[in-house]
């Protein structure tokens, strides 16, 4: 009997549907079902792991062990010895004494010419290095296509200042797997908070030095954080309301403002 082609079993093993020969044989071959098995099973692990975080490659000698046992040279089986016959059976005494020179053996025993010859060890290891290389693609390109995931670092209840005492809010530090980070900013003002432009800011504890992240419109917004502003340093963020008279600097008239804190 032959047996499944290993790429065609990888390819099932992955979803891609079988061909009614293929049903068939799968159906009547227990050793091909039970490799289909093995590598269905490699499959759903490695999509079952594919949130679990960065995988490292594999060093080098793992490779190389594999390959030097798929193409290690394999022992022929011992030959089946000659089948009991009526003159083997006679007397030692009656027997012929043996040629000096034994005849050359014959290529392949008479006795196995029509059966398949024996997939063994080479195909195991075969087996198994398809298992291991395909679990290690599916897991690397669910790392490749897997989105980013952002991560919130700090976050700050933003209070009313006293000349706008209806006004309160919130702001949370995200950062991105490509180390990008943004404050995202929310203003709930039930009074009105007065004419002009409302500017976000970001002041250090100290009140010394800040910086304007941009307008604020609406009731929520997402500003960029400059990559030189440490937010270890500029720890208070600010929303300031702002006359449209030109000039960049703070105003002095802070609707809400709080404190970053370690999220």
């Amino acid at each position: 009997m032959s047996h499944l082609d290993p790429e065609r079993m990888a390819l099932l093993a992955i979803g891609e549907n079988a061909e009614d020969g293929e049903r068939s044989h799968l159906d009547d071959c227990p050793q091909c079902a039970a490799e289909l098995d093995e590598l269905a099973f490699a499959v759903s692990v490695g999509r079952s792991t594919v949130d679990v975080g960065e995988w490292e490659t594999p060093p080098e000698r793992v490779w190389e062990g594999i390959l030097a046992d798929i193409s290690a040279p394999r022992a022929d089986p011992p030959a089946e010895p000659p089948a009991a016959s009526g003159a083997a059976s006679a007397p030692a005494a009656s027997a012929p004494a043996p040629p000096a020179t034994p005849p050359a053996a014959p290529s392949s025993p008479a006795a196995g010419a029509g059966s398949p010859p024996p997939r063994g060890r080479t195909r195991m290891l075969f087996t198994l290095a398809a298992s291991v290389a395909l679990l290690l693609v599916i897991v690397g390109i669910g790392v490749a296509v897997r989105p980013s995931q952002p991560v919130e670092v700090a976050a700050a209840s933003l209070d009313a200042f006293p000349a706008h005492p209806g006004a309160r809010g919130s702001a949370t530090v995200i950062e991105t797997d490509d180390r990008e980070r943004v404050v995202r900013v929310t203003l709930d003002a039930d009074a009105d908070t007065g004419e002009g432009s409302r500017e976000v800011w970001l002041i250090t504890a100290d009140a010394t030095a800040l910086v304007s992240l941009g307008t604020l419109e609406g009731s929520e917004g997402t500003f960029p954080i400059p990559p030189d502003i440490d937010i270890d340093e500029y720890v208070l963020v600010d929303v300031s309301l702002e006359p449209e008279d030109g000039d960049p600097q703070h105003s002095g008239d802070s609707i809400v403002r709080g404190e970053l804190r370690a999220a």
